[in-house]
């Protein structure tokens, strides 16, 4: 049985070894994140990767975007209304599909994901 185990690739989040298998997927138990092993092969590949916001423009570093839907935020009443313009974004490879850093005016810094942004 450890040997099955050993031929498990780490983590690509946090670098875990406890990496197990569940069907289809392989999930670390220590950050959550599950992916396929088919996708585990091509390292250096969030580097490279593009993130286009909701309508297909491209999104750099240091760009301004604006929240295309209303997002609902834990501990706020109101939410993040659409419209609302996010200045200074920072790509990064974040958790469950977020993928940009940033602060938001009243709200204070939080991730947001690509698809719900558009390019200002």
């Amino acid at each position: 049985m450890s040997d099955a185990t050993e031929a498990l690739p780490p983590c690509p989040e946090c670098s875990s070894a406890y990496t197990y298998e569940m069907g289809a997927l392989l999930i670390c138990p220590e950050c959550g994140h599950e992916w396929s092993p088919a996708s585990a092969e091509p390292t250096g590949a969030g580097e490279d990767a593009v993130i286009k916001d909701a309508v297909g423009n491209v999104l750099a570093d240091g760009d301004t975007v604006a929240v295309v839907k209303t997002l609902k935020v834990k501990g706020s009443p109101s939410g993040i209304k659409a419209g609302t313009k996010v200045r200074n974004i920072r790509l990064v490879d974040g958790v469950d599909g977020h993928d940009i850093d940033c602060k938001i005016d009243g709200f204070g810094p939080m991730q947001l994901k690509s698809n719900v942004v558009k390019k200002a």
